[in-house]
């Protein structure tokens, strides 16, 4: 009897033993909902006051070798001894460095200098091709080197130059991120990424972010990323965009080619400002006006001052989060160059186009064209 109790015992327990295990959280796809859940998910954090994320290991700079040495010179070690690293001209900086199974929940920096000659690169699982390789302005949204306030889900931009991001990024053996410096003059950072170690899920794409320039778009068409394959879903476009003629220029449509598709797109959008979910020119009361939402946003108008800065200068974000475009094999994207003449008719136009567009897949992926130069890069 004893033993057929103690068997009874077991057999209901089971279910529940099963289900515990079956349930366990990894601290990913965070939301209110599943916030209170507890997990066995190790958070780390990096940045130049534990350039490693090893546990304890925060706040050990000296006086002997920290950035900011003469301010903490009375305080000692464990005061705000080393904030900021200096990338000199021409250097690369190997912001972290982490092995493991995990996912960059966090990125956190203000950089100094011209925005666009600071690239920011990041690797997956040792390939020796960066999957995500832009000029941080532009990752961040500020692609024409001004502050403006941004504020969405995946990015935020705050007073008066602080980047975040919070695009979910897993990787299953290793991360590196770097900060190149491009420019002739010292560039100052100050950073933090925050991450979690754990088991990541097998469906888990990589994350990735493209930049291109095209100064002047020819014939019309501008072609935002031309060289995904492997599956995967696009999920964001940033547009630093330069009009070089009169009226309203964002009349082009954009356009998804995937898996194979011909000369037609299976998406067609209808104009500019409606991919960036506005309508009717950003207008109100003749006047462009900005926006910043959850998911897209006019963040930046850079208007004609009258003397030397004659032409107009948008930042356009689109967030594809609720409505990510999947596919199975390959992704081209374009947007059409369009304006309006005199009469009535479209004007295939001439626009400075710069793009930085967001994509998971699986790896591998394939090479990214050669970055602009320094020269072909510079806000003009």
């Amino acid at each position: 009897m004893k033993n057929l109790i103690a068997f009874l015992i077991v057999i209901c327990s089971f279910p529940f033993v099963v289900a515990q295990r079956a349930g366990s959280f990894n601290g990913l796809d965070l939301n209110l909902g599943n916030l209170s859940r507890v997990s066995d998910a190790k958070t780390r954090s990096i940045g130049p006051e534990n350039l490693t994320g090893e546990p304890g290991k925060g706040g050990m700079a000296t006086l002997q070798n920290g950035s900011a040495k003469d301010a903490a010179r009375e305080l000692g070690q464990g005061w705000k001894v080393n904030p900021f690293i200096v990338i000199k001209p021409g250097e690369t900086f190997t912001m972290a460095e982490i092995s493991g199974s995990g996912a960059i929940q966090h990125i956190w920096m203000t950089p100094t200098g011209n925005w666009r000659f600071s690239i920011f690169r990041i690797y997956w699982d040792d390939e020796p091709e960066a999957s995500v390789e832009t000029p941080v302005g532009d990752f961040f949204g500020m692609g024409w080197g001004v502050y403006a306030h941004l504020n969405s889900l995946p990015v935020t931009v705050n007073p008066g130059s602080a980047f975040n991001c919070y695009w979910v990024m897993p990787f299953r053996k290793k991360c590196r991120i770097t900060m190149t410096n491009i420019n002739t003059e010292a560039m100052y950072l100050y950073y933090q990424i925050d991450y979690t170690l754990t088991e990541v899920p097998q469906d888990a794409g990589y994350f990735h972010a493209q930049f291109r320039r095209k100064n002047p778009v020819e014939n019309g068409i501008c072609t935002l990323v031309d060289s995904i394959r492997g599956k995967g879903q696009y999920v964001g476009t940033y547009l630093a965009w330069g009009v070089r003629n009169n009226g309203w220029w964002g009349e082009g449509e954009i356009k998804f080619y995937m898996d194979g598709d011909g000369r037609f797109p299976t998406i067609n959008g209808t104009g500019t400002e409606d991919y960036f979910c506005g309508s009717y020119d950003f207008e109100i009361n003749h006047q462009y006006t900005e926006f910043s939402t959850a998911y897209t946003g006019l963040a930046q108008v850079l208007r004609p001052d009258g003397l030397y800065k004659s032409q107009e200068r948008f930042g356009l974000y689109r967030w594809h989060i609720m409505d990510p475009v999947r596919f199975d094999k390959s992704l081209r994207v374009t947007i059409q160059d369009l304006g309006w003449k005199g009469n009535g008719a479209y004007l295939v136009q001439r626009s400075d186009i710069s793009s930085t567009v967001f994509w998971y897949q699986t790896e591998p992926h394939n090479p990214f064209p050669k970055l602009p130069s320094k020269d072909e890069l510079e806000q003009n």
